[in-house]
């Protein structure tokens, strides 16, 4: 019952399904049943066709579940759901696991026991507060299985949210996971006052360490100029609504990380993705500058303006390498 997980139950509800929204505190979880307004989300009420709940056994077995948690949080929850034996699972959360690099349908699986054609990747453009007002939106849903990808496609589309079917899962999680550092990133040069020229070089330049690892994991790489990839890292980049380049501006503002995250009530996902970037990229020998450069300013403490002096003193390079 976050932001994302709300406004998607919202959607869900709306297309004539009855949702079990779940937060794992029982007084935040109460309270919304009460009130029916999240806190984050003021501009409408709760459908009536969702019911809140704090407890994982109020929740449907033999059911679709729409995970929507932290990725941080995957091994306290996901656990706990297996009993559940879920018809599939549709995961609209973002990133790549610090320590085995997995994508998140690779540690749903770990986790949940459940076969990787059984699980749809949810991801696009698409902010919480737009998706919640009903602002047109187009999405991607992703699976291996073909079948399970438009069955999320029906499921979720109606007059305000478009969603387009894929077969690469790895590619759709790729972009989503990647694109919120580069947006880290878009928000330091914003938070510097630096202008449209290097706003338009880091975001074409950050497309293509996109790119770098989506081959590395193996993804079809026309998969990045679609909704989940350029499409994704352009809303996340430029949008007032996105926590990571909340995260960046306030970075190149000069406040530290630290500070930045005491005063966030949110998650920014970017922030241990880049942490699970910046090992992989040394285990295997990939090229990532803009990300390096990123956990450096995040980890590291590196000023902003020297990482980017840095990145544009690099070696020079052949543009398509």
């Amino acid at each position: 019952a976050g932001t994302w997980g709300t406004a998607l139950a919202q959607v869900l509800a709306e297309n004539g399904n009855d949702i079990y929204l779940w937060h794992h505190q029982a007084s935040t979880a109460s309270s919304l049943n009460i009130s029916r307004q999240h806190i984050n989300l003021p501009s409408r009420t709760l459908h009536s066709s969702i019911m809140v709940t704090s407890q994982l056994s109020d929740l449907p077995e033999n059911s679709p579940i729409l995970i929507a948690v932290p990725t941080h949080s995957f091994h306290s929850v996901l656990p706990n759901l297996r009993h559940l034996n879920p018809s599939m699972i549709i995961c609209a959360s973002k990133g790549i696991e610090n320590k085995t690099g997995l994508l998140m349908s690779g540690l749903i699986s770990k986790l949940m026991g459940i076969s990787n054609d059984k699980i749809v990747a949810l991801s696009g453009p698409s902010h919480a507060e737009e998706v919640y007002n009903k602002i047109p939106t187009a999405v991607v849903s992703a699976s291996s299985n073909i079948s399970f990808s438009q069955d999320v496609q029906k499921l979720f589309a109606n007059k305000y949210f478009r969603v387009y079917s894929s077969l690469d899962i790895i590619g759709v999680e790729v972009g989503g996971a990647v694109k919120n550092v580069i947006a880290i990133s878009a928000g330091i040069c914003q938070g510097l006052q630096l202008g449209d020229n290097t706003m338009a070089a880091l975001l074409t330049r950050g497309l293509q360490e996109i790119i770098r690892l989506g081959r590395h994991y193996g993804a079809n790489p026309t998969t990045f100029s679609g909704l989940s990839g350029i499409g994704d890292l352009m809303v996340t980049a430029f949008s007032e609504h996105s926590r990571n380049r909340h995260v960046g501006f306030m970075l190149g503002r000069g406040k530290t990380l630290s500070e930045i995250l005491s005063e966030m009530d949110m998650v920014a996902e970017g922030i241990n993705t880049t942490k699970s970037i910046n090992t992989i990229a040394k285990e295997h020998n990939l090229s990532m500058p803009i990300c390096e450069e990123t956990y450096k300013v995040l980890f590291d403490r590196k000023s902003p303006q020297i990482a980017i002096t840095e990145l544009m003193q690099r070696d020079l390079v052949n543009e398509q390498i």
